[in-house]
């Protein structure tokens, strides 16, 4: 009950509350807006957030899908985790952290909530690592995997062609999915894989460097040139179009080339736990 009662704090938090970089990153934009009606915008989301947490209740009412990353030693069991975080998943739907947002896809019936869990098993720690996002349904359907090279875009297998890629996802939406933006990037692997790394970039905080000198410059780049396209916080027109853009590259098979693009909206709902 114990790990139980963490984790439906875990859910609590991550529901009510934004990250400290998410938050100030706004507050940046903000002052650097010179738009009023993009200023009024961030203002209304910074009050927005002050209020979910002063109230505690969900920053949005589309509450997203769970997504859960956990990291424990080999000696737990991952089917006694999995059950516990449904437990509490349950739990948090029946109150006011989470609301059902599980349709069954060929009779649309509602089945509450269900979670989305990647484990991943270490040997040398005896903590368990849980982090969790909460993924807005808005911001997913603007997200996608492309292939290339991709005649269409002119975009051929290069850093130049993941450039056009994530441009192009970007211009597509024209300010759906709730901008500004937070955008993952995975370069390379199978669709399956592309797309669960670009969703996982999302869990990097804005602060966070990338060690990878050539994939730095291509974040600080994206980061430019989206900001260059005027679209601004929710498609309204100003500078701030994404808040931050992280990359990921992996291992892919000589006749693929994938590139995945996890768009989220400025309300990246991300927390972590450490429980020993």
């Amino acid at each position: 009950m114990e790990l139980t009662s963490e984790i439906l704090s875990l859910i609590r938090k991550t529901s009510t509350e934004i990250p400290n970089d998410i938050r100030d990153a706004l507050k940046n934009a903000k002052e650097k807006e010179t738009n009023s009606i993009s200023k009024n915008i961030l203002s209304n989301i910074l009050e927005n957030i002050e209020l979910a947490k002063k109230e505690s209740t969900p920053i949005c009412q589309d509450t997203g899908v769970p997504i859960f990353y956990v990291k424990s030693h080999n000696s737990y069991s991952q089917i006694e985790l999995r059950r516990i975080i449904n437990e509490a998943i349950n739990i948090a739907t029946t109150g006011i952290s989470l609301r059902p947002n599980a349709v069954d896809c060929l009779n649309d019936k509602p089945i509450g909530n269900k979670p989305i869990i990647h484990f991943e098993e270490s040997a040398e720690s005896s903590q368990i690592e849980i982090e969790l996002m909460l993924k807005g349904g808005g911001s997913e359907n603007v997200s996608g995997i492309y292939q290339l090279p991709n005649t269409e875009l002119n975009a051929e297998r290069n850093m130049d062609g993941v450039r056009i890629c994530v441009l192009d996802a970007v211009f597509k939406a024209q300010g759906k999915g709730c901008p500004p933006y937070i955008i993952g990037v995975a370069i390379g692997g199978t669709i399956e894989e592309t797309a669960s790394l670009s969703k996982k970039e999302l869990m990097r905080s804005l602060n966070d460097v990338n060690k990878i000198s050539e994939l730095k410059m291509f974040e600080e780049q994206m980061l430019d040139d989206i900001n260059l396209l005027g679209i601004g916080p929710m498609g309204l027109g100003g500078k701030t179009t994404v808040l931050g853009v992280k990359v990921n590259s992996g291992i892919r098979h000589p006749a693929s080339f994938f590139v995945g693009v996890s768009i989220s909206c400025w309300c990246l709902r991300r927390q972590s736990i450490c429980l020993n």
